[in-house]
């Protein structure tokens, strides 16, 4: 009987602990990230962009750019470069940035770049030799 009544004991707690188990870590919210570039004129651009975050800032730190690709795009005002992805905190990792790449000696249309947060446009920026588009400062 009093083995009948341990086994009862042991049971009870076992059932309690797994009852109580702690929750699965919640998955953070991914925003819509939607980042358009295009030019005045028909132009070959490099664009940097950011479409993943690092764990730590560390990790980007010690290596930008496998965290910022590079894309050569042919652009204009009826052939924009879109590219859409999702980010946990775009406050602080969604960046776009078209520059002009050629000699300085080629004369450069307008860049244009639009930043686009869950279906609002957040930043903005144009120049004539390049635009970068974040919400953070860098």
């Amino acid at each position: 009987m009093r083995s009948t009544m341990a086994v009862a004991a042991v049971l009870t707690l076992a059932g309690a602990a797994v009852g109580t188990a702690a929750p699965a870590a919640a998955q953070p919210v991914l925003h819509q990230v939607r980042y358009t570039v295009t030019a005045d004129a028909p132009f070959y651009a490099d664009i940097y962009y950011r479409d993943t975050e690092p764990a730590t800032f560390s990790d980007y730190s010690h290596n930008p750019y496998i965290f910022s690709p590079k894309a050569e795009a042919d652009i204009a005002p009826d052939r924009p470069w879109v590219l859409e992805t999702r980010l946990a905190d775009p406050n602080l990792w969604a960046m776009v940035l078209v520059q002009s790449g050629e000699s300085p000696e080629i004369a450069t249309p307008m860049l244009r770049c639009e930043l686009a947060v869950d279906g609002t446009v957040v930043k903005t920026d144009s120049g004539s030799r390049g635009a970068l588009c974040s919400i953070r400062n860098w």
